[in-house]
């Protein structure tokens, strides 16, 4: 359980490092940087190129380790046999560029914290989507969990102000909202992929695609290198995928040691954990209101995460 609280820990390292890249602010009260790059799309598959160039060899290196028969599974899933697993990991792949591109562009619009949680209503449409592809029709207690979640979703949206205009705060929602909703799609092909193929090439996967797609995307979209400032991109980078690769890593041993559906519960605590670090890192602040919301999702995820368990909990009572 630590393991995984210490992974949801790390990560909100990896969303406050993306915002101030995108965008200037007090660090610990003692100095400001950031701002080196606008938060707009061809600048967000810059950023994620940058990541998974370190990441993806990491996880190369760390899979064989974790997974000494990944090269053989590798090389079955060229077989006629498992075509279709092969393309459902690619598909993950293309949308797990997506989204974290999304995701983004929200972080650098709209406060951290705020767009994780906007992000982490993505449980009410992966229920939605389990519904119509796998027939897992949603309980009662399921439908009251997920408008418990979207309120508290409403109440997380910030007003226009002289910091967030209208227009940014729209564009910021709909990023983080529609980066949710590709991660519930992501997660429903995951589920029938993993049905026949081993978690840690399939992770491996879906980063390869990821560098590959946002590498193409530079091409296509280029920023203009001749107003980068290169040495703190790279550090900041470099930072990022460290910390990215640390905690996806602490998560799968997490997950090794207490299963997915506990991990998934403490891993709800991924919104607040970054509202907090994003405070006292850059002195991003939230309303009451804001803090409420925050909680009540966090609370709705707990609750929609933990269906299965309490269910357990309660035929052995």
């Amino acid at each position: 359980m630590l393991t995984v609280l210490l992974s949801s820990l790390v990560l909100t390292f990896h969303n406050v490092t993306v915002r101030v890249l995108f965008s200037q602010h007090l660090v610990l009260g003692l100095f400001f940087i950031g701002g080196y790059v606008k938060p707009d799309l061809q600048n967000s598959f810059l950023l994620m190129f940058m990541r998974m160039l370190l990441v993806v060899p990491l996880m190369a290196a760390l899979a064989f380790k974790l997974y000494p028969s990944a090269g053989k599974e590798f090389q079955d899933l060229f077989s006629r046999e498992r075509f279709d697993v092969l393309t459902q990991a690619l598909g993950c792949g293309v949308l797990m560029f997506i989204y974290i591109a999304a995701l983004y562009v929200a972080i650098g619009l709209i406060p951290t914290g705020i767009a994780l949680t906007l992000f982490f209503t993505y449980p009410v449409f992966t229920a939605l989507l389990a519904w119509k592809f796998f027939g897992d029709r949603p309980t009662i207690f399921r439908w009251l969990v997920m408008g418990i979640v979207l309120i508290g979703g409403v109440l997380t949206i910030p007003q226009s102000s002289s910091s967030y205009s209208s227009h940014t705060i729209a564009i910021g929602i709909c990023a983080s909202l529609s980066a949710g909703v590709v991660y519930a799609f992501y997660n429903v092909i995951a589920q029938k992929c993993l049905e026949r193929f081993h978690p840690v090439p399939f992770t491996w996967i879906s980063f390869a695609s990821t560098l590959l797609l946002s590498g193409l995307s530079l091409l296509l979209f280029s920023p203009s290198s001749s107003q980068l400032d290169w040495t703190p991109l790279w550090i900041g980078s470099i930072f990022s995928g460290v910390v990215s690769f640390i905690g996806h890593t602490l998560n799968n041993l997490g997950i090794r040691m207490i299963g997915a559906t506990k991990a998934s519960i403490i891993g709800s605590s991924s919104p607040a954990l970054t509202a907090l670090v994003a405070w006292i890192a850059i002195s991003e602040s939230l309303n009451l209101i804001q803090s409420l919301g925050i909680s009540v999702v966090s609370l709705g995820i707990v609750l929609l995460s933990g269906e299965e368990f309490f269910r357990s909990l309660q035929k052995r009572g």
